[in-house]
This record gives structure tokens, C-alpha cells and sequence, in this order.
């Protein structure tokens, strides 16, 4: 198991019951494949850099996780099709 950090920026037009949906999904995804998250950090809405579908500001969040090696590719497979998250980045710590 290796120690990954995930973040997420998520639309912002969310209320804050589906944007705890969002966060449980990826969740329940990274731990019903043998990891587990050790922290979850919600940094709250915050402008972008750029636009984003038509977007200016999103939710970030980040999760402290340990997943198997082999697990981050379909992670990030299952992340690019879940239609609220705008981006995300998974990086080795």
C-alpha cells in the first residue's frame, strides 16, 4: 500500500448533501478496493484560475489515502466519469 493524496474539485451549484454523496463515493471506492482514507480535508469553494465548464469557482477537497499500486488507474478511470467532479489529481506522496 502506498500513501496517495486525491484532490477534487467539485461543481459548485452542489448543495452540501450531494457534495457529501460525491466525497462517500470516491470514498467507498478507494475502500472497497483494499485502501483506506486517512483524512478528509474540505477547503470549501474557491475561485479557479481558469473557467471550467463554463464554471469560475469549485468545492475542493483533499483525502489523505493509502491505496494497493495497482488500484490508482481505475481510480482515476472512475473519476474522470463521475459527472460532478470537474478535475482531480492523484499524486504519490
Amino acid at each position: 500500500m502506498r500513501d496517495y493524496e486525491l484532490t477534487l474539485v467539485i461543481q459548485p451549484d452542489l448543495d452540501d448533501t450531494a457534495f457529501n454523496e460525491v466525497i462517500n463515493k470516491v470514498s467507498g471506492w478507494i475502500t472497497e478496493n483494499g485502501g483506506e482514507v486517512a483524512k478528509t480535508e474540505i477547503w470549501g469553494k474557491r475561485k479557479l484560475a481558469y473557467p471550467i465548464r463554463k464554471q469560475v469557482e469549485g468545492y475542493y477537497a483533499l483525502l489523505q489515502t493509502k491505496l494497493p499500486a495497482k488500484y490508482n488507474i481505475e481510480l482515476e478511470r472512475n473519476l474522470r466519469f463521475l459527472e460532478p467532479v470537474m478535475r482531480f489529481l492523484l499524486i504519490l506522496k
